[in-house]
Order: C-alpha cells, then sequence, then structure tokens
C-alpha cells in the first residue's frame, strides 16, 4: 500500500461521516470507533500505520470517525449510541457493503453489538478488541454522591490535560510506549485533531451508561475477543462476563496493562484476528434484500414484512411492540427518549443506565423493521421513508368513499392512553365526516348507504344521525323488519344518552 487512503464521507442525516476503505476482500471488516480517534492522522505513528496496513493485506478495511469528531463535519453534537448505529449503517451503504465483520474497539465494543442485534443479516462475524457489552465498572444507582463528585472530578481533570503535555492517555492506555517521547508529542497533537475537551466529557458521560447486555442472546454470529488481562480502562471481568453471555464466542486473554492493542505484541494478535475472518467461507445468504415494512395500526397492531405479519416471538418483548406503537401515533415526528422511558417503565425511578435499557428495545425495533426509526440523542422518530404507515396512509386520502372503505377500524383499539386518544379521534372523524356526507347523498342506492351507516354505528354505537340514515336506508331497501330492529337498537343507545329518538314512522315512510 503506497500513502494515507483518501477519506470519503457518507451521509447520514445532514451529517458527513468521514470514512476511508482500503485493502481488497473478500472478507471485508468494518471498525467501529473507540472514544476518539481521527482516521487520517492515525497512519502517521509507525504502529498504527503498520497494524491497518497488515488489515489492508487480507481483508478490505473500512473505518470511520464518529460525528463531530476526527476527520468527520465538526458542527454536530457527538452522537448518541444509538445515532451511531445508525451512522454506521450510512458508512456501510456508501461503501456498497451488504455485509461485513465488525471490529468493536473499546467504546465501540457495546455498539457493534447492538449493531448486529438490530441488522444481523448484515454482519458476518464480530471482532471485540479491548472492550464489553457494558463499560460501566458500577451501576450509577449504586454510587454516593460524594462518589459521583470524586468520578466526576477525575473525568474534568482527564478532559483537561487532553491533547496537553500533561495528557493521561498515553500512561492510562500505552503503558508499553510512555517512555518513547516521541509518541507522546504525535499523540498530544493526535488527541487535538480527534475531539474538544467538552466532546470528551460528554463521551465519558456516555460511556459510563453503555450497556448492551441485552441484547447478547440475539448474537448469531461467532464473536473473536481479545483483552489485556490487566487492563485498567475496562476491566477483563467485564470482557470475561460478555464471553460468557455470548452464544458463540472465544476470548483471548493477553497478558500486560495496555489498552491500545497496537502497543504490544500487535502481530499475535493480528495473526488471530486474519484467521478469524479467512478461516472458513461465509455462507452464501444471497443479495440483501431491500425490504418496506408495514405498520398496521387501524383494527389492530401488526408489522408486516414481505406479506407476512412478523411472529409475536421475534420482537424479544412486549416493550418494544408499545415502543413501535408510540412511534406510530406520533406519525414520523420525533418522541423525547425521556417519554419513552417513561412509557415502557413507569414504576421505575429515571435513572441514567435507563438511556442504555431504551437502546435495547430500539434494537429490537430495528430488527422488526429492518432499521426504520432515526434517533439522537434526545428524540427517537419512525422513519417514513423506510416504513409504510397505515395511519398516514389513510389520512392522507380525500376521496369520501375510499376513507369510508378502507377504515379497518379504530387506531390501536387496545390501547387506551393520553398518546393513543387523539389520534384515534381524529382518525375516526376524518371516517364520520366522510361517511355522513355520503350519507345525505339519498340519490344513491339504498343498500349502499345501509352499508356504510352500519359502519358508521359499529364504529360510534352513539352516533344519532348514523342511526338514522341505517334505519331509513334499510326502509328504502324494503328491509322493513331489519329496520325495525335497527330502530330497537337506536333507541336503546339514545337512552343511554337520554336523548329523543325519532319515531320509525317518520324515518321510514
Amino acid at each position: 500500500m503506497t500513502g494515507i487512503p483518501q477519506v470519503h464521507f457518507a451521509r447520514s442525516g445532514r451529517a458527513g461521516i468521514a470514512y476511508q476503505d482500503f485493502g481488497e476482500g473478500p472478507p471485508t471488516i468494518v471498525a467501529i470507533p473507540p472514544l476518539a480517534q481521527n482516521i487520517e492522522l492515525s497512519w502517521e505513528w509507525p504502529l498504527v500505520g503498520a497494524m491497518l496496513e497488515r488489515y489492508g493485506s487480507f481483508c478490505r478495511y473500512i473505518h470511520f470517525d464518529k460525528r463531530g469528531t476526527g476527520a468527520s463535519e465538526r458542527n454536530f453534537d457527538v452522537p448518541g449510541v444509538d445515532q451511531r448505529i445508525d451512522d454506521l449503517k450510512a458508512v456501510m451503504n456508501a461503501a456498497g457493503v451488504e455485509r461485513a465483520h465488525l471490529l468493536g474497539v473499546s467504546e465501540g465494543g457495546p455498539m457493534t453489538l447492538l449493531f448486529a442485534a438490530s441488522f444481523p443479516d448484515r454482519v458476518e462475524g464480530i471482532i471485540l478488541d479491548s472492550t464489553a457489552a457494558d463499560l460501566a465498572q458500577r451501576d450509577d444507582l449504586d454510587i454516593t454522591e460524594e462518589e459521583r463528585a470524586e468520578r466526576n472530578e477525575r473525568w474534568h481533570a482527564f478532559a483537561a490535560a487532553w491533547g496537553t503535555p500533561d495528557s493521561m492517555v498515553v500512561d492510562m492506555m500505552a503503558p508499553s510506549l510512555a517512555d518513547d517521547v516521541g509518541f507522546r508529542r504525535w499523540h498530544e497533537r493526535y488527541e487535538r485533531q480527534c475531539a474538544t475537551e467538552q466532546q470528551l466529557l460528554t463521551l465519558l458521560e456516555m460511556n459510563s451508561f453503555m450497556d448492551a447486555t441485552g441484547v447478547l442472546d440475539r448474537i448469531e454470529v461467532p464473536v473473536l475477543m481479545f483483552h489485556r488481562i490487566d487492563d485498567p480502562v475496562i476491566p477483563i471481568d467485564a470482557a470475561r462476563r460478555t464471553a460468557a453471555a455470548l452464544p458463540d464466542a472465544r476470548l483471548l486473554e493477553l497478558p500486560g496493562r495496555d489498552h491500545f492493542t497496537y502497543a504490544t505484541d500487535i502481530d499475535s494478535v493480528m495473526t488471530e484476528i486474519e484467521q478469524f475472518v479467512t478461516g472458513s467461507p461465509a455462507p452464501d445468504r444471497g443479495p440483501l434484500r431491500r425490504r418496506r415494512p408495514t405498520v398496521r395500526t387501524m383494527g389492530e397492531f401488526a408489522v408486516i414484512v414481505d406479506g407476512e405479519e412478523v411472529a409475536a416471538s421475534e420482537w424479544g418483548s412486549r416493550r418494544a411492540r408499545q415502543l413501535l406503537k408510540r412511534l406510530a401515533a406520533a406519525r414520523g415526528w420525533p418522541v423525547t427518549r425521556d417519554e419513552l422511558i417513561e412509557l415502557l417503565w413507569p414504576d421505575e425511578e429515571p435513572a441514567p443506565k435507563m438511556g442504555a435499557r431504551l437502546s435495547v428495545q430500539l434494537s429490537a425495533v430495528r430488527r422488526v423493521l429492518d432499521g426504520g426509526i432515526t434517533a439522537d440523542r434526545s428524540t427517537v422518530r419512525l422513519d417514513l421513508d423506510h416504513v409504510t404507515l397505515d395511519l398516514v396512509d389513510y389520512l392522507a386520502l380525500d376521496d369520501d368513499r375510499e376513507l369510508v372503505a378502507t377504515y379497518d377500524g379504530d387506531f390501536l383499539p387496545a390501547d387506551a392512553a393520553g398518546w393513543s386518544d387523539p389520534v384515534r379521534v381524529e382518525a375516526r372523524a376524518r371516517f364520520a365526516d366522510a361517511a355522513h356526507r355520503l350519507l345525505r347523498d339519498e340519490s344513491a342506492p339504498a343498500v349502499d348507504r345501509a352499508e356504510i351507516a352500519a359502519r358508521l354505528v359499529a364504529v360510534d354505537p352513539w352516533d344519532e344521525k348514523g342511526h338514522v340514515a341505517l334505519v331509513r336506508a334499510l326502509g328504502d331497501s324494503g328491509q322493513r323488519g331489519a329496520a325495525t330492529e335497527a330502530h330497537t337498537r337506536y333507541s336503546e343507545r339514545m337512552a343511554e344518552l337520554d336523548v329523543p329518538v325519532v319515531p320509525l314512522d317518520e324515518i321510514v315512510t
């Protein structure tokens, strides 16, 4: 390989995600970034450059900088884990990669696992480098206010020293290179080109709550893990717990304290990775299918993919279904993460790690919809460019006959709640208004009018005009007995409202 590979940009929403694409496959590895990096400057240090060249010798290798950091466009906030999943997908799409092995490095581990659980058809295998499913060493709920203050003080000190001669990064993450003055000076400059102090603080805060343990049982591909036994950043016990919970994982426990794998003994690690991705041919799963799911909410709730309803067992939990229902009610508008957390866990006290639990449920919805949602650090919405929603299609109709004929029932009839009631009322009103307009045309065939009126009173048993129209249409069609029965039901419903009824002989003449 000669020279530094060209930097390309994938569009993810409005953000430009910088990535490099080099080497030749099969196989293909897509690397998910750690805390902060710069894909272009990383080539400058010989150890890192040699590692990347080694990757390019046996695979097609793609790596990228998370939005707002490194070589990616900087005028965007640091993304949360759910938004990073969208960014990874955008990079794979821009590079024309249907399936790949994913390499999750340090902070990139939980996101790698969430992506694999969300988009299993796009993942051939997983490599986890110095990482685990849960990056938190202690649950935030278990630490005292004093401990939290001490932790925050450490974070601020770490971020304040970032990119300066006082930087703690080399001593903490690459102690084998701590005596190399040239490396220290290079890494200080490198840090300044990776992220700002404030971005770093935000990343450290988010890292402490990243947790993908809830999706480990849904990982369908083999996983290779390697981890230093005395890693001071992510303890080896976290990697061991992750490996034990995965269906098919092999953990290589390496001696030493280096969190940066390239700092020492990189050749043995690279040999293991090469054997892992080239050792056996990937199964032939055919070309990746681009599916457009349909979310059905009128009359009943269901998701239809390729003409088949998604079985309840594929959702993973009732919460994932409830999450999608709430997003459907918003019709593509964003819903705050706080509202979704309150909806799914109403009896639990808010806590920072609830965001990680929400990410697990979002992963389940993405898996069912083959994507279908977009998320940022504060909101989530249904992606109507990817998903067909019957509610949206219905409310877009402007023909009265279509409005009546395609009304399959109330919006989510089994979910009476503050967020669903207004939508249900709106959809029902569109149907009722259209039905009333059609019924006012008494020149229309009586049989047709009777059918429309019967549907109207079935949807709203207390619709007085609907009852009168039904009785009249049945009488006009010569069905005197049916008209009498309909008038009896009309009288019973109006009695419940204490509303006087129109006598039968005044309706049917």
